[in-house]
C-alpha cells in the first residue's frame, strides 16, 4: 500500500482507527521531497499495521491551521484517533521506525 492523500474530507476517517503517520508537506519544499521516498519505503514495509497519509499544506490550509502546522514537513502520528507524536523536520527512515514501534 503506498500513502494515501489526505483531504480535510479524508482526515478523520483516515485516523480513526489504528495508527496513522500524517506527513504535512508541499511540493515547493526540499526537506518534503526528501522525505517523500521514505514515507513511501516505510508504508510498504510496515503494511497492515501503519497508515501512511499525506496532507498537501497549499491545498488543505484549513488541516494546516487547525495543527498549527509552521514548520514542513511535519509528521503527526494518531492512534486511534488521538495525536500522540509530532516530528518536524526530515526524519530517516530508522528514526520513523523507532517512533513507530512505541505504538504498535
Amino acid at each position: 500500500m503506498a500513502t494515501v492523500t489526505v483531504t480535510e474530507k479524508t482526515f478523520n476517517e483516515t485516523i480513526e482507527k489504528g495508527i496513522t503517520l500524517i506527513d504535512f508537506w508541499a511540493t515547493w519544499c526540499p526537506p518534503c521531497q526528501m522525505q517523500s521516498p521514505v514515507l513511501e519505503e516505510l508504508s510498504n514495509d510496515l503494511e497492515g499495521k501503519v497508515t501512511i497519509g499525506k496532507v498537501d499544506v497549499d491545498q488543505e490550509q484549513n488541516l494546516a491551521a487547525q495543527y498549527q502546522i509552521q514548520s514542513i514537513p511535519t509528521l503527526l502520528i494518531f492512534k486511534d484517533g488521538q495525536l500522540v507524536q509530532s516530528l518536524v523536520r526530515f526524519n530517516p527512515k530508522s528514526n520513523l521506525e523507532n517512533v513507530l514501534a512505541q505504538y504498535m
